[in-house]
């Protein structure tokens, strides 16, 4: 499956697994209902990752993220967004590893999911042909300002300007 950052696309250095035998493979991603194995398994300098589902809570995940390299969220359909929700909450957890939607995106979320905190998304091999990687970069460019807060930087959300706009209009105590 083809592989994008936030500057295009890039070589994976991750082998999927899958079960949690990984063998003498340096950085893997295993299935979520083998994750405990693979970790005991988990040798010296191999890198562990984990494909979760979306709709997987933040807290059965926890325990383990210290361990992690990689975490991997499916989407089943570019229609269903719990993915985003679950990215900041890994974020906000502290997860600082490689985070990477996987699933059938499409390029107008491709801003959105970075702002998220994904660094990587995994494209099927047809949702990938379907848009070209130049689609993807136009996608990434063309909003430059957010309604959310804590996406990006803080002087691009578009209700902040507004409300500084309006105090700085508004007349002052005479």
């Amino acid at each position: 499956m083809p592989l994008l950052d936030r500057n295009g696309a890039r070589e994976d250095g991750w082998t999927r697994s899958e079960g949690a035998a990984v063998g003498n493979i340096p950085a893997v991603i295993v299935p979520w209902d083998s994750l405990a194995d693979a970790l005991a398994q988990q040798g010296d300098g191999r890198n562990i990752g984990v494909l979760i589902p979306n709709s997987l809570a933040i807290s059965a995940l926890a325990p383990f993220l210290p361990r992690l390299a990689l975490v991997a969220i499916g989407f089943p359909a570019y229609s269903d967004g719990r993915g985003f929700s679950l990215a900041r909450q890994l974020r906000r957890a502290g997860f600082a590893g490689e985070l990477r939607a996987s699933g059938p995106l499409i390029p107008d979320q491709f801003a959105y999911a970075l702002a998220c905190g994904f660094d990587t998304i995994e494209l099927p091999q047809a949702n990938a042909e379907r848009q070209p990687l130049e689609q993807w970069l136009r996608a990434r460019d063309s909003y430059s300002l957010t309604y959310q807060r804590g996406y990006g930087t803080p002087d691009r959300n578009i209700l902040d300007r507004r409300r500084a706009a309006r105090a700085a209009a508004a007349p002052g105590p005479r």
